[in-house]
């Protein structure tokens, strides 16, 4: 079916809306096996919403805001497959809110406004109106500042849903007036509850006695990730190919595996793939395959990826993978991000491969990377019970310095190439090495040259 209608102003947004109530009707009486198992099996209340006892426990705040009936504006941030939307649209049944629902990538600021004008005729007649923005990071500051209004004279509560940190997406004059709350990520406990729920009560597998042979139902739910949504779409796509025997569908490792290879052979923007197709970015950026870091990084931009959230991540990896072997890759790499901020797509496209390229073909080092790690996970055992040596304490008064602060601290200036051996560590771990420069690039001269002065104390 194809309808055509055309409007002159959006003073039509409600003919628009009684247009789409009578649409969505019609697409709530498709046969249940044209809608996909995910949204069939999506949780209508709280006792069937599994994960994120944090929020929805007993002392959860989801259900102390819904037991008190006190609505406030939200930002729901969590990884993908999470139960971000299903958990909007709990909220807004509980509380009875009437529920408007747009997507941050398509929505534009005057269809906006027109649900913001409907709000407030709602809100007139005593009515709670709850917005739901999907992808919120992905609104540009004209979206923000229309949306910033209606939040703070609370005409709509205001419901976001990222998978990016808020803080760097959200402006602050909107975050101020949010609540953010942390999505975990499912662990197989969830995951395996979901499974079973899904099997139960879906009105078409629970008409069958699904069984997984030896190994293959912790397959299904490790190779998830996670994500609730990946989770039911393979045990859907698994059913599709299984042959049944009577009521009896048999899931095992060849039929799961046929179905990880052909379910998600699309970037999903939403989040399907996006953290499998990053992964592959970065890892063959790791790898120095520039061609194979290209190919990743043309499925992400095809698919509608943010290009800053990509740039972000080369940035992340210019440190933990490449570090002091090519220290220029930071500076390229942050060059990148503040590009892509400035000009925007399609253009940034070729600013994100030329980035990629070079950091796929400098040489290697996570050296950097270590050795913060191996430095906190001390830190966190000794806490802070090693004490600084006295002489490199700061000495302001003259008491500090009758008891010893700064005495003997040797001025690395004064002494031929502005080096001397010394001890900086405190006393207990002062001989223990974290960064261990490796053989490549600049690294190389960096080893050289730590080598060539720390001859007694150090081992480089």
């Amino acid at each position: 079916m194809v309808l055509i209608f055309t409007m002159k102003s959006y003073q039509t947004f409600l003919f628009v809306e009684e247009f789409m109530d009578l649409f969505s009707g019609m697409l709530d009486k498709k046969p249940d096996h044209l809608i996909p198992l995910a949204e069939r099996i999506r949780a209508k209340s709280l006792d069937s919403y599994f994960g994120q006892n944090h929020l929805t426990g007993e002392d959860g705040i989801i259900s102390s805001m819904l037991a008190n009936k006190t609505m406030f504006s939200i930002i729901l941030w969590g990884p993908p497959g999470t139960g971000k939307t299903t958990l909007a649209k709990i909220i807004a049944e509980i509380s009875g809110a009437e529920f408007y629902s747009v997507n941050a990538v398509s929505s534009s600021v005057k269809e906006l406004r027109a649900i913001f004008s409907e709000a407030e005729r709602l809100t007139l007649e005593g009515n709670q109106v709850i917005l739901f923005i999907d992808e919120i990071h992905r609104f540009n500051k004209g979206q923000q500042d229309a949306l910033l209004g209606a939040v703070e004279n609370g005409t709509v509560v205001l419901i976001g849903a990222t998978t990016e940190n808020p803080s760097f997406e959200v402006n602050s004059a909107l975050l101020s007036r949010c609540r953010v709350l942390t999505l975990k990520q499912l662990e197989a406990g969830d995951l395996s509850e979901i499974l079973d729920f899904s099997i139960e009560n879906d009105t078409i597998l629970s008409q069958y006695s699904v069984e997984f042979t030896e190994g293959s139902r912790d397959v299904l739910i490790e190779s998830s990730g996670g994500d609730a949504r990946k989770l039911l779409n393979t045990l859907e796509i698994c059913f599709k190919m299984s042959t049944a025997n009577g009521s009896k569908i048999i899931v095992n490792r060849a039929i799961l595996k046929r179905a990880l290879q052909s379910g998600f052979d699309r970037y999903d923007k939403k989040g399907e793939m996006h953290y499998d197709v990053i992964s592959a970015f970065i890892k063959s950026i790791r790898g120095s395959d520039p061609d194979a870091a290209v190919y990743y990084l043309a499925r992400m931009l095809h698919g509608g990826e943010d290009p800053v959230f990509i740039a972000r991540r080369m940035i992340i990896l210019a440190s933990e993978d490449i570090g002091n072997a090519s220290p220029n890759a930071l500076v390229l790499a942050n060059a990148t991000l503040d590009s892509v901020h400035k000009i925007g797509m399609p253009e940034a496209r070729i600013v994100l491969s030329q980035c990629a390229i070079y950091l796929a073909s400098q040489p290697k080092s996570n050296s950097s990377y270590m050795a913060i790690n191996q430095a906190l996970e001390l830190v966190q055992k000794s806490g802070d019970n090693f004490q600084v040596p006295l002489h490199l304490r700061n000495a302001p008064t003259k008491l500090m310095k009758e008891l010893n602060y700064g005495k003997e601290y040797k001025y690395a200036h004064d002494f031929p190439g502005n080096f001397v051996e010394d001890i900086f560590l405190p006393e207990p771990i002062k001989s223990t090495q974290f960064y261990k420069p490796t053989e490549n690039g600049q690294e190389v001269k960096l080893k050289e040259y730590l080598k060539s002065k720390w001859k007694t104390k150090k081992k480089y």
